[in-house]
């Protein structure tokens, strides 16, 4: 059996790259942080981190070990609410933009369900607009959508993000032809994003593909039909940023934000955001 603390250091070594940070998140010494993973690799009978003097990353075998550790360490926690008689129960009702669908969102929701197994965790998966009104209209209890950097929100900012230009690598454009634009429906951040610089830059364009979710977008910019905006850190491995190459003007920043129904069960809610906050937005690897 492995010890609970143990896998408690460990994913947070996993999620840090560091001992240094895991040590100050976790409000121990670097030496204890250290300690606890030889025991970890002891047990294991396996090594899990390689360490030199620039980062600190998993094995195929620290792979393995982080998704057993959430399982084993949601199991705990599940089996403690449900022994204290204190598990939360009831309806969380959740929105997200659906790019971030592509990030660690749905390991996140995963975990929180083996969390929390008696929340009905309802999702609803649409554009940053429409999820906002939604929540407005009190249809949701809680949202996750972009909107452009700096804007004021009564919101949790998750994190910031820039927009680019993305395309196929192979992709050429003919010089002072119509920028071919890859977009979702209106209405879209990234869509009025997308046609507002290019206005303002003098660009003609016209839209080559309209599409309504993030696989349509993804698979029409790899089939090189145009381009698209994104966000740079979710640009998947097989596309590149074509910003510079064609000389498309800047989109700026958006923010990431989490915002609460006032109304909504409080409990279920902050959870739910504290799993998200604490994970960040990374794309799914």
């Amino acid at each position: 059996m492995y010890d609970p603390v143990l896998l408690k250091t460990f994913l947070v070594v996993a999620e840090t790259h560091s001992f240094t940070a895991a040590a100050q998140r976790l409000g121990i010494s670097q030496p204890t942080v250290s300690q606890q993973m030889g025991k970890l690799e002891k047990a294991a009978g396996r090594m899990l981190i390689i360490r030199d003097t620039r980062e600190v990353r998993l094995t195929d075998n620290g792979d393995a070990m982080a998704g057993f550790a959430r399982t084993i360490l949601a199991a705990h926690a599940a089996a403690e609410s449900y022994f204290n008689g204190s598990a939360m129960r009831g309806r969380l009702r959740f929105g997200t933009a659906d790019d971030l669908a592509i990030t660690q969102l749905p390991k996140i929701l995963r975990h929180f369900r083996q969390l929390y197994p008696e929340i009905n965790l309802e999702l609803t998966v649409n554009q940053s607009g429409p999820l906002r009104r939604r929540l407005e209209a009190g249809h949701l209890d809680l949202i996750f959508v972009k909107q452009s950097s700096g804007e004021a929100t009564a919101g949790t900012r998750v994190a910031k993000d820039t927009m680019v230009w993305i395309g196929q690598e192979t992709l050429t454009l003919r010089e002072r032809a119509p920028v071919p634009l890859i977009a979702y429906q209106a209405p879209s951040l990234s869509r009025q994003l997308a046609i507002d610089a290019l206005e303002a830059a003098g660009r003609t364009w016209r839209i080559t593909c309209n599409t309504r979710d993030v696989n349509g977008v993804l698979a029409a910019v790899r089939a090189g039909i145009g381009v698209a905006v994104f966000p740079h850190s979710l640009i998947p491995s097989d596309l590149v940023k074509v910003s510079d190459r064609f000389e498309l003007p800047e989109l700026g920043d958006v923010d990431y934000v989490l915002e609460a129904n006032p109304s909504a069960a409080k409990e279920p809610v902050q959870a739910l955001m504290s799993a998200i906050v604490s994970r960040g937005v990374r794309r799914e690897a």
